[in-house]
């Protein structure tokens, strides 16, 4: 491939520069760490040098491995970050649920007094009407007791 030939190119450049010292390089990657032997360096337990592997080789291979597992323990971290949004979510949904059970009692509970005050209002209506009815034969009655007798004079 075209970029394995650039990459293997960049590396020989860096052999063949003068500038580099890859003992000090050693030395300066060795100073930063806490523990001067690679034994002393605590690897992820999925990993193990090689025997006869380069303390180069052996750095580098540490440096990538503990950017993966720093890369794996942040992905770890977003999957207990999802769990704590999802136990949230569902805590809200539950709430959700509560709100919605809420409103179809109170919707109900209106509805119930909807029919209530419907059938008073029928009742009253009906009430109304036989009064009325009432009346009208109180009236017509009266008017015919008047009627009979005929017109007082006075």
């Amino acid at each position: 491939m075209y970029w394995e030939g650039l990459i293997m190119a960049s590396v020989e450049q860096l052999r063949r520069r003068d500038g580099v010292n890859l003992v000090q390089l050693e030395a300066d990657i060795a100073s930063v760490r806490a523990g001067s032997s690679i034994a002393s360096i605590a690897l992820p337990d999925y990993v193990e040098h090689t025997e006869g592997v380069t303390r180069v080789g052996a750095l580098s291979a540490e440096a990538v491995v503990r950017d993966y597992e720093s890369a794996a323990k942040e992905i770890e971290a977003m999957g207990a970050e999802l769990i704590d949004a999802a136990q949230k979510c569902e805590a809200l949904t539950a709430q959700v649920h509560d709100a919605i059970a809420f409103m179809r009692e109170t919707a109900a509970g209106y509805r119930e007094e909807g029919r209530k005050i419907f059938k008073r209002i029928e009742e009253c209506a009906l009430f109304t009407e036989d009064v009325r009815k009432d009346m009208r034969r109180g009236q017509a009655s009266h008017e015919g007791r008047l009627g009979r007798r005929g017109p007082r004079s006075g």
